[in-house]
């Protein structure tokens, strides 16, 4: 199990390498709730992610070998690691798919890594890495399941509880599980955190149902960032040891939380930044009477010229 003192660790390791990401306070009743919706603005970091957070701690945990660093990735991970590396001043080679949104491979190359476009997945990707990574050398950093990488994302539970120490239930997008597991390890049961789901992304929720980690279905608007061909075994453990519970929620739902989030507050994230909130707002989740209640945005890497939350 990750712990706190290895989240606290991580953020004094990092000092001032990540930003602090501010909170939001809205008006909840729109959302059903009695008392204000805490928005932690994450997609404000370095790279348009929460991403850097594991990224760093990773690199910094251990020296990094001459042949640099190796990642596989959707497209935020990817450039957090190469954000990171040109950061420390070491190489990175990062494997994508090759149907990776266009601005997520340009912020990649933007950071100096070689890239390379493999696979209709992220699977593919990582498969393709791991062959590459055995021919060079290079430190693997992965872009959820490794316990430095999930401790460096518990950062945002560490910053969370500190500008909002009264919230009751946390709502954070799941994807291979990195960034949940790393919040509720922070909280260790203090705060329930709940996982949220795309229907078409279903890791944790299929592993919560079968008893373990399994392959999931891979699709919808919010793949290339929540479309990890199953759930990470340290977010898995994490999760059953806490008792977690995971809700889904439709593309439909996506588009209208971004919507939403344009219309009223004017930001703009992508769809996996949106899923957390479209549970509120679909009512996937239900809140209990008097809940206080935080909500993640965790990624903003969204290519605006085909973007129908601005049209």
């Amino acid at each position: 199990m990750i712990s706190g003192s290895d989240i606290t660790a991580a953020a004094q390791r990092l000092g001032g390498r990540v930003r602090h990401t501010p909170v939001l306070k809205i008006d909840g009743a729109t959302f059903g709730l009695s008392h204000a919706l805490t928005l932690k603005l994450e997609y404000l970091q370095h790279t348009g992610s929460f991403k850097p957070r594991g990224a760093f701690n990773r690199m910094l945990r251990a020296s990094v070998p001459k042949a640099g660093v190796i990642a596989a990735s959707g497209g935020n991970h990817g450039a957090a690691v190469a954000y990171a590396a040109k950061s420390l001043g070491v190489k990175a080679e990062i494997f994508v798919p090759a149907k990776t949104p266009n601005a997520k491979v340009m912020r990649i190359a933007s950071y100096g890594a070689r890239i390379v476009q493999v696979g209709a997945a992220y699977a593919d990707a990582f498969a393709a890495s791991q062959e590459r990574q055995s021919q060079t050398g290079a430190m693997v950093v992965h872009a959820y399941d490794q316990p430095e990488v999930v401790a460096g994302q518990g950062i945002v539970g560490k910053e969370l509880e500190a500008d909002a120490a009264d919230l009751t239930h946390i709502l954070v997008a799941v994807g291979g599980g990195g960034l949940i597991g790393g919040i509720a390890a922070w909280y260790g049961g203090r705060t329930e955190v709940i996982g949220v789901e795309p229907r078409g992304c279903p890791t944790l929720h299929s592993a919560l149902r079968a008893g373990g980690p399994v392959p999931a279905e891979v699709g919808g608007i919010a793949a290339d960032s929540l479309g990890a061909r199953q759930v990470g075994l340290l977010m898995y453990d994490i999760a059953t040891h806490l008792d977690m519970q995971s809700v889904l929620v439709d593309d439909a739902a996506i588009r209208a939380a971004q919507r939403w989030l344009w219309e009223h507050l004017r930001i703009v994230v992508e769809p996996a930044g949106a899923v957390a909130l479209a549970a509120l707002q679909s009512r996937a989740f239900v809140p209990p009477e008097d809940a206080r209640v935080g909500v993640v945005l965790c990624g903003a890497n969204v290519e605006l010229a085909n973007a129908e939350i601005v049209s």
